[in-house]
């Protein structure tokens, strides 16, 4: 029953679940990011604040881009009948850990507003603590709201159903 609340159903669904954790993960990542990089002053994040809205576009991107592959190692990891919390926590460890590979590079040249090679040449120094971030707001924060939204916007389709019967 989970699977059917809890996750879109079609494509509209799923540009709301998009939109929910790409916004909650944008605003929460990449200032927790740039202030370890950087520090933790208010202009650092004032900063930051400027940059999301291209950090958002290109996560957008690169969900589209790693959503197949994360399906994939998903399905090679867990089993039909394992639970669902078992296969949420599976898909946003394979959907972060893509997405964290690219957004350690793109999202520091984004941020730093160059292209150059230091985020290629740090990327083993700064890649685990990045994954890290983003796996605990991911799996903490920002998929549990976006499943909450859909169990409730289910539930109100579900009403309207029952009403229309």
């Amino acid at each position: 029953m989970d699977f059917y609340m809890k996750l879109p159903r079609n494509k509209k669904e799923f540009a709301i679940f998009m939109a929910v954790i790409s916004i909650l993960s944008v605003n929460i990542i990449a200032p927790l990011i740039t202030c370890f990089e950087a520090g933790f002053h208010l202009y650092i994040w004032a900063d930051a604040l400027n940059v999301i809205p291209f950090i958002w576009v290109s996560v957008i991107f690169f969900v589209l881009l790693t959503y197949k592959p994360a399906e994939w190692l998903t399905e090679k990891i867990v089993q039909k009948g394992d639970s669902f919390q078992s296969h949420i926590v599976i898909n946003i460890l394979c959907t972060v850990f893509l997405m964290s590979i690219f957004l350690t590079v793109v999202g520091t040249w984004i941020g730093s507003r160059q292209i150059s090679m230091e985020p290629i040449q740090f990327f083993f120094y700064k890649w685990p603590r990045n994954f890290s971030i983003s796996f605990a707001v991911e799996l903490l924060i920002a998929q549990p709201i976006a499943r909450f939204v859909l169990l409730k916007l289910h539930q109100q389709y579900d009403k309207i159903d029952i009403v229309k019967s």
